[in-house]
């Protein structure tokens, strides 16, 4: 026996139509008909009762017949969800389109012309003629005998397919505004617009709690379709007026629950609106007659609501209770990714807020600062562990530090806070660069151990940091790195080059890996440029880190003297950056000033009994020249004939003296040899020892140590 089809048959419309067999009558259907009887009369079709399932649910298939240049040869659209498309025999099918997917759906029509490879389940929408929109599935499939062009299957959105394609869509983003964009257009398969509008709380990413209905506002957050709407009308990013939005949580809360509510006709509207002014905010325009508003809720005990999902239609287009029954079914389904969007917003403000208080706020006399921080993209992981900071030392240096905290949200920026605020506590003690990066090593480890660290998921090791300490007398930074990308230097002439850093294992290392932290020192002349950045600014998928690190050399080459720091910083980092960041990029760039020569004085003395009386002698002479006041000036000597009795009673070697006229005060430095740290001591009324530096406290606005490789220097200002 002969069971070859027949063409019509084998064909993928044949095929497709075949299967329609069950939601169209016989006789009646368009695959069998001319293309004009296809176009006849559909809205007095009605399905097949013979089986009992076809009349309890949509028609929901269609099939079109495309030409190799995608002109419409046949088409099965019988079923009543796809009235209203244009779809006529020698007709294009991009007619169909909205314009802004012609280019896409084009690309793909004719690449399964030349490829014979099937596109399947693409969801698209289909514009019909009175300008709405219907979201289908549609699949391309190539004809047995490719100069018989192409069949286009659709299957309208409806019902548990679109649901599930919804919900599927809705979580793939923690940004609050695409998830309810994403929201907005599922619903847009039950009507002509939805909108999506959220309590304030939750856009913010507030905690949400159940509030009086007196205290709601909601800010429209998603809006679909997108074109030109009425004076007056509530579009994203704009809060609902004070009225509507009491309105609206009255409706969704009626007898202390939230549910779902149909307005069914523009009288009902008008009648419920009341208001002029909340129509225009509310109603999308003359011809929306209807609109189900659904509650965003929480099932909590009790519920939380966190907005409202609207979906208007057409007078002729009422909801059926099926229909809300599924726009329920959705939203209760995706409401868990709004609240999930709302904590990642929540977190995501936190972490920005950290990293915000820890930027630099001034420089000082001795150097300019300017920061750029730019988070990562909302979209991202989140924002990162990015940390950099500067202020001044109270032995006239400035300390400038960058760090990059291992992973990101909230305990990133526990850990960032923890190291930046330590980091800063140490260089005011005094301690040396090298000195507290051996700190901060042993804090990252300490913070990593079982029962704080890894048992909370989270992990710093491999954290890297970067700190430099600039000599505003001697011009020279001195500078140590934990696995921290290579600070770039400027100097006056223009010539920028990467600093020579001995690479280190960043914080954390292991054990075995671990070395000791170098302290490299570099000349910085005034109207040197030295910029510190992290890793997000530089690096580049597509070339290599020291690419990325040349790019910015030549990018800062290019700052001039005289232009604004500020500025210049947010140029670098608009020229260097991704548009598109996965990390965070972070930026600090300090031109260096100086002390003016003549505002600072340096003595070197042998460690004699006379030393004090020398040291006397010097600074008098400079203080008058300086016309310091008498009383200052009788400070000042009182102050240096104790600091430097003591390092000659307690040090060997020579000792130095050195005296800086600052802003409003005058900063006496003497440094020695000695390795013992002066302490203030609540001593006995007639010991001896100690006495020197309960003068020192007295006399001084502040006073301290810090330690150098020689040594120590003990430093002390009083106001002038």
């Amino acid at each position: 026996m002969d069971s070859t089809p027949s063409p019509s048959s084998s064909s993928a419309f044949g095929l497709v139509s075949s299967a329609l067999g069950r939601y169209i009558p016989r006789g009646g259907a368009a695959a069998a008909a001319g293309p004009a009887e296809a176009q006849g009369d559909r809205a007095g079709r009605r399905p097949v009762t013979g089986d009992p399932a076809a009349g309890q649910q949509d028609q929901i298939l269609g099939a079109v017949n495309l030409d190799r240049d995608l002109i419409i040869t046949r088409c099965n659209l019988d079923a009543p969800v796809f009235a209203g498309l244009h779809a006529v025999a020698g007709s294009s099918f991009v007619d169909l389109l909205p314009p802004r997917d012609v280019p896409t759906v084009t690309r793909r029509l004719r690449q399964v012309l030349e490829t014979g490879e099937a596109h399947v389940a693409r969801i698209q929408r289909l514009r019909r003629g009175d300008g709405s929109e219907l979201v289908v599935s549609l699949s391309i499939l190539p004809a047995a005998a490719p100069q018989e062009g192409l069949t286009v299957s659709l299957i309208a959105m409806a019902r548990r397919l679109h649901l599930y394609a919804a919900e599927t869509a809705i979580g793939t983003s923690l940004d609050i505004g695409e998830t309810a964009q994403s929201l907005a257009q599922s619903l847009l398969a039950w009507g002509d617009v939805a909108a999506v509008d959220l309590d304030f709380a939750v856009w913010t990413g507030e905690g949400v709690t159940g509030q009086g209905q007196g205290r709601i506002r909601l800010r429209r957050a998603a809006l679909v379709p997108d074109r030109a709407w009425p004076e007056g009308y509530v579009t994203p990013g704009d809060d609902l007026p004070s009225d509507a939005s009491r309105l609206l949580a009255q409706a969704v809360r009626r007898d202390d629950a939230p549910q779902a509510i149909v307005i069914p006709d523009r009288e009902t509207v008008e009648r419920v609106l009341g208001s002029p002014r909340v129509m225009r905010a509310l109603v999308p325009g003359d011809r929306s007659a209807g609109v189900a508003c659904i509650p965003l809720v929480l099932d909590h005990a009790p519920p939380v609501v966190l907005g409202v999902a609207e979906v208007w239609r057409r007078a002729d287009c009422p909801f059926r209770d099926s229909e809300l029954f599924d726009l329920q079914e959705l939203v209760a389904r995706t409401a868990h990714h709004v609240d999930l969007a709302r904590q990642h917003q929540r977190e995501h403000t936190q972490v920005l807020a950290l990293q915000r208080r820890l930027l630099p706020r001034t420089g000082g006399d001795t150097v300019e600062i300017a920061s750029v921080y730019q988070p990562a993209t909302p979209d991202s992981a989140g924002v990162g562990g990015d940390w950099v900071n500067s202020f001044p030392l109270p032995d006239g240096r400035t300390a400038l530090v960058v760090g990059d905290v291992v992973g990101h949200g909230l305990g990133a920026a526990a850990t960032m806070g923890q190291l930046s605020m330590e980091a800063r506590a140490l260089l005011s003690a005094g301690l040396a660069p090298d000195e507290v990066l051996e700190h901060l090593d042993k804090t990252v480890t300490l913070l990593d151990d079982a029962e704080s660290g890894l048992a909370a998921g989270y992990s710093a090791l491999g954290s890297t940091c970067c700190i430099a300490l600039y000599d505003p007398v001697s011009h020279q930074v001195a500078l140590s790195s934990a696995g921290h990308l290579p600070p770039v230097l400027v100097s006056p002439d223009g010539h920028a080059r990467p600093l020579a850093v001995r690479p280190h294992p960043g914080l954390g290392a292991e054990f075995a890996l671990r070395e000791p932290f170098d302290v490299h020192t570099f000349d910085a002349p005034p109207g040197s440029l030295l910029a510190l950045y992290t890793d997000g600014l530089v690096e580049d998928p597509v070339e290599s880190i020291d690419e990325g690190i040349a790019r910015l050399a030549d990018a800062v080459s290019r700052v001039h003297p005289w232009d604004s720091l500020q500025q210049a910083a947010r140029h670098v980092v608009s020229a260097l950056a991704p548009v598109c960041r996965r990390d965070d990029v972070t930026l600090l760039l300090a031109r260096t000033i100086g002390y003016r020569k003549g505002d600072t004085a340096t003595w070197r003395l042998p460690a004699r009994d006379d030393a004090p009386a020398r040291a006397r002698s010097q600074v008098s002479a400079l203080l008058r020249k300086w016309r310091t006041r008498d009383d200052t000036r009788d400070t000042v000597l009182l102050l240096v004939s104790e600091l430097v009795t003591n390092a000659v009673r307690f040090a060997t070697g020579p000792v130095t003296v050195r005296l800086i006229r600052a802003g409003h005060g005058l900063l006496c430095e003497v440094g020695d040899t000695g390795n013992g740290r002066p302490r203030l001591s609540r001593g006995a009324l007639l010991d001896d020892g100690g006495r020197g530096l309960h003068i020192v406290h007295r006399l001084t606005t502040r006073w301290g140590v810090r330690w150098t490789d020689g040594g120590k220097v003990v430093w002390a200002e009083v106001a002038r």
